[in-house]
């Protein structure tokens, strides 16, 4: 019987050394990369964004108290992350730092799922914002048109609702402001 040789667990040099029309992670000391994200996953990411930004980031027509971002990198242990959006409390993080990554866990994050990516966020991902105790997170489906809401209840998470179609929806940690859900999905 063959025994296979241990694999090298990957390191930021290897990300770093990946072409730009790529997103690579660094998961359990394994390099995952793929493309950039197709239509409709962009939409959907770019769309939340656009309604969780002016009422909680800059506290137009709503409570502020957040910082919300595009794509951020996470450096979580020996752990790289990219969440399509993740939010910090202003409490944990008064000020935006001038850095290139991450290493203060989100208080949210939200991961738009595809066809390549949706066994990956959830059983890959999802366990490391726990250990890093990210309180909420969100699974946006712009396939299903769903977006199921967790929240951390002691090692793990929680499935708290799912969402879908054209509802008016108050989703938490953001459940201050109603938005329309189906934004996410029109074309």
């Amino acid at each position: 019987m063959a025994v296979e040789p241990a694999k090298r667990r990957a390191t930021y040099q290897d990300l770093c050394a990946l072409p730009e029309h790529v997103i690579g992670e660094i998961l359990d000391g394994q390099l995952e990369v793929q493309p950039r994200p197709a239509s409709l996953h962009a939409r959907a990411s770019s769309v939340l964004g656009g309604k969780l930004g002016p009422p909680f980031d800059q506290g137009d027509g709503g409570p502020g108290g957040w910082i919300i971002l595009f794509e951020p990198e996470l450096h979580l242990g020996q752990d790289v992350l990219v969440p399509d959006l993740a939010g910090w409390r202003r409490q944990r993080m008064p000020e935006l730092p001038d850095q290139a990554w991450f290493v203060l866990g989100p208080d949210w994050a939200c991961e738009v799922l595809s066809p390549a990516t949706a066994l990956r966020d959830r059983r890959r991902k999802l366990p490391i914002y726990a250990r890093e105790q990210v309180g909420h997170v969100w699974l946006v489906d712009p396939q299903l048109q769903s977006l199921e809401i967790f929240r951390l209840d002691g090692p793990s998470y929680r499935l708290v609702d799912t969402l879908g179609g054209d509802e008016r929806v108050r989703a938490e940690p953001f459940d201050a402001v109603e938005f329309d859900l189906g934004a996410l999905w029109r074309r």
